[in-house]
């Protein structure tokens, strides 16, 4: 594993896990997450983990025109990396989740490395009633759903935003999908260095045990030598033990409103800014140094800001 001088912070401002009636303070409409995205930038993280959303529903929007609406206008305000997700939302065909990374050809896209159980039915077992029709069936319809990122799936993603210059953030779920980074990376479709998310707490993955984060990073190692980049992120709960064990362990660090809606027990976070804040007092009182967007774009070896088509 690569030893960074500084930790990269990213911030993952709304995801497609978490629904409007679980949180008041999710972002939504493009607004909500434009001011999210610069808060938590302006906070320390270097890079933004992007989703959409359909403004007066709230369900999880994959079509270009909804990233078109946040995109350029963080850009105008923030330095930070941007991210666009590939994962997209639950039961969407590869093509719709590949569309606005396609479109934006960003410095980053996310790139699940491996299909898996995905169960988060039990997220909205506490709400008692929800905002919006589409949010229970969503939720409880995963018990029986597969997250679907075969070998053919990944290499397409790969092939296409490979050729537009975008890197990857390396979802990992469980350590099969190391394994299967590895088989990519062998056959040359990738290059290093590897931004590798290692994943935990997500029902259907690997746990949310401090144990399994050692392992991970003992198989990385052994797998990508001093060729990647270790970072974490953790469901819930688990989000600030974990990602704390990651950066002492010489890794990077996510956060943000997509993994967990808490900023401490039985405290709802009030914005992505407010996690950032929180694990950049963490780190720097750990005497950890937090990178600047510029220094991960040089960490990451990224194409830059200038790059990229919105």
């Amino acid at each position: 594993m690569k030893k960074p001088s500084k930790v990269i912070i990213t911030c993952a401002v709304t995801g497609s896990i978490h629904t409007p009636s679980m949180s008041p303070y999710l972002p939504i409409t493009a607004e909500q997450i434009t001011e999210d995205a610069v808060a938590a930038a302006e906070a320390g993280a270097a890079m933004l983990h992007l989703h959409a959303r359909n403004p007066e529903t709230g369900a999880p929007d994959q079509s270009v025109e909804r990233f078109a609406a946040f995109l350029p206008r963080i850009r105008e305000r923030s330095n930070a990396i941007l991210n666009i997700t590939t994962g997209g939302g639950l039961g969407m065909t590869l093509d719709e989740r590949l569309a606005p990374a396609r479109w934006a050809q960003p410095e980053v896209a996310s790139m699940n490395m491996g299909s898996l159980n995905f169960n988060i039915a039990a997220a909205g077992e506490r709400i008692k009633k929800f905002k919006h029709e589409w949010e229970k069936p969503y939720l409880e319809k995963t018990r029986d759903f597969i997250l679907s990122n075969t070998f053919s799936q990944i290499e397409r993603g790969m092939l296409l935003l490979s050729a537009q210059g975008t890197r990857f953030e390396f979802e990992c779920y469980d350590v099969g999908h190391l394994y299967n980074l590895a088989h990519f990376v062998d056959r040359g479709m990738v290059k290093p260095p590897f931004f590798v998310q290692c994943i935990f707490g997500i029902l259907g993955g690997i746990g949310a045990d401090h144990d399994n984060l050692m392992h991970m990073r003992m198989i990385a190692d052994r797998l990508f030598g001093e060729d990647y980049y270790l970072s974490v992120l953790a469901a819930g709960k688990h989000q600030m033990p974990f990602v704390t064990m990651s950066a002492l362990l010489g890794g990077n660090v996510r956060v943000g409103l997509e993994d967990s809606l808490y900023a401490g027990r039985g405290q709802l976070a009030t914005s992505n800014a407010e996690q950032v804040s929180k694990i950049r007092r963490i780190l720097e009182e750990l005497s950890l140094e937090i990178a600047t967007p510029e220094e991960a774009r040089r960490m990451l070896q990224t194409k830059g800001a200038d790059n990229v088509a919105f």
